[in-house]
């Protein structure tokens, strides 16, 4: 990286999607603090301002260009000031398109395969102030090494995969992202024995299917052997793991929660309807049955096991019956949380196709009328959990009151209580005095 002098050595990233992409702007991060940049909160006043897309929902993508709109005020008044974007949308050829066309103020456009030359391409922008495009059509070699900026000290994500093998119908993902590349176990390893000698209690290991992990590769360690390798890390206390799929959910992994103190009774487990003949369509490659097969083996071997998921509604042809059948899983399987999305159509895929398409005010009917239900669950569930003591790891103040710490319990709850700064960072003992629909509150025990 060259020097270049006079210019304002700060940056600002906004990131949406998924827990990868929060992973890679805390690499693009690091990146920028190896090389003399600080972090700005203010992208109207950043040196660097970049924007991590996501491709998932439709949402994301009507907030990325308005965004982007608000940049263009900024470019006018600062000139040298770079914007660059980057993340799954760069990997589709139509969004370049667009941004060639309408965007001119864009500095610089890379992808999601070519993070770790981020620092040269923003080099090639200020050595030579014209646009630089580089996207890369599939992943190389993984690269090992790469800083991070963290968001916690006491907690990390950790990739252990990329890329993905499944083509749902609906999803972008397999195109964005690429195919299945697993990281060698032994640079796992590593890489959680350094975190937690920095300090870390918790990981997150991340994979667009983390089930899958070690599937064609040249090491004879499957994801249940990762996390039995990881479990014997000394000093590490939690691990998690998202995403998982159903199909490649194995009962040697449901053994590993069971065997393993460190992970969390906690799985996060995307059914996306409980129509099997919706399912179909979904190229998801379960059925509701199998599904439910999977949640009777996981609660019988840890009861308390806690459950979230994704559920999608109004994908093309699902009917009032489908829908039926989605909320009888749902009741079935008592979810603690999910994450619920109206289906919006993804250029590229196969969905986008199909000509049943649920029509708008239908959907958000459905929609929330499963909310309604799922809300009502989740209120019964942390109900149950008053009078119990759990341990919280403590994350920091709450937002909406300062005086207020919040932490999660191991099965990912999130907890209110009053106490002083110095427990940031640790786990807790906190005695659950009352269960929210959506949080816990209680008092921590000395």
């Amino acid at each position: 990286m060259e020097k270049h002098s006079n210019i304002n050595k700060s940056f600002h990233i906004q990131t949406f999607g998924c827990q990868m992409n929060e992973h890679d702007s805390e690499t693009l991060a690091g990146m920028l603090e190896e090389i003399g940049y600080v972090e700005n909160k203010d992208k109207k006043e950043a040196g660097v301002a970049i924007i991590n897309t996501c491709s998932v929902r439709e949402n994301a993508d009507k907030r990325f260009f308005g965004i982007l709109g608000q940049l263009k005020k900024v470019k006018e008044d600062r000139p040298d000031v770079v914007v660059a974007v980057c993340g799954c949308m760069m990997q589709q050829q139509h969004i370049i398109d667009t941004l060639k066309e309408k965007y001119p103020w864009v500095d610089l456009i890379f992808g999601t395969h070519n993070i770790h030359e981020f620092p040269r391409l923003l080099n090639n922008v200020l050595n030579e102030r014209s646009k630089v495009v580089d996207i890369w059509e599939n992943g190389g070699d993984i690269i090992e090494g790469l800083p991070a900026k963290r968001m916690y000290p006491f907690k990390a994500f950790v990739n252990i995969m990329y890329g993905c093998n499944n083509f749902c119908t609906y999803c972008i993902v397999p195109f964005t992202r690429g195919r299945e590349r697993s990281r060698h176990p032994n640079e796992i390893v590593n890489e959680v024995t350094e975190l937690v000698a920095s300090g870390v209690k918790e990981i997150t290991l991340l994979g667009q299917n983390v089930n899958s992990y070690g599937n064609g590769s040249d090491f004879p360690v499957d994801f249940a052997d990762l996390i039995y390798l990881l479990n014997d890390v000394e000093g590490l206390e939690r691990i998690r793991f998202m995403t998982s799929h159903p199909k490649d959910l194995s009962d040697k992994l449901i053994q590993a929660y069971r065997d393993c103190v460190k992970l969390c009774n906690y799985i996060h487990l995307p059914v996306q309807s409980g129509s099997s003949e919706i399912l179909k369509r979904m190229n998801r490659k379960y059925t509701k049955e199998d599904y439910l097969l999977l949640i009777k083996k996981l609660k019988e071997t840890v009861p308390a096991i806690a459950i979230s998921t994704d559920i999608i509604v109004g994908f093309p042809g699902e009917t009032e019956v489908d829908f039926g059948e989605t909320l009888d899983l749902v009741n079935l399987v008592q979810f603690d949380s999910a994450f619920t999305f109206l289906y919006s159509i993804r250029k590229g895929t196969p969905a986008e196709k199909y000509t049943e398409q649920v029509p708008e005010a239908v959907k958000h009917e459905r929609f929330n009328r499963l909310v309604d239900l799922l809300n009502e669950i989740s209120a019964k569930k942390n109900k149950a959990c008053e009078g119990l003591v759990l341990p919280v790891l403590v994350e920091g103040s709450s937002k909406t009151n300062a005086k207020t710490l919040t932490g999660r319990t191991e099965s990912g709850k999130v907890t209110n209580f009053k106490g002083t700064p110095d427990l940031v960072g640790q786990i807790v003992p906190v005695k659950i005095t009352e269960g929210k629909t959506f949080n816990l509150f209680g008092e921590v025990l000395p």
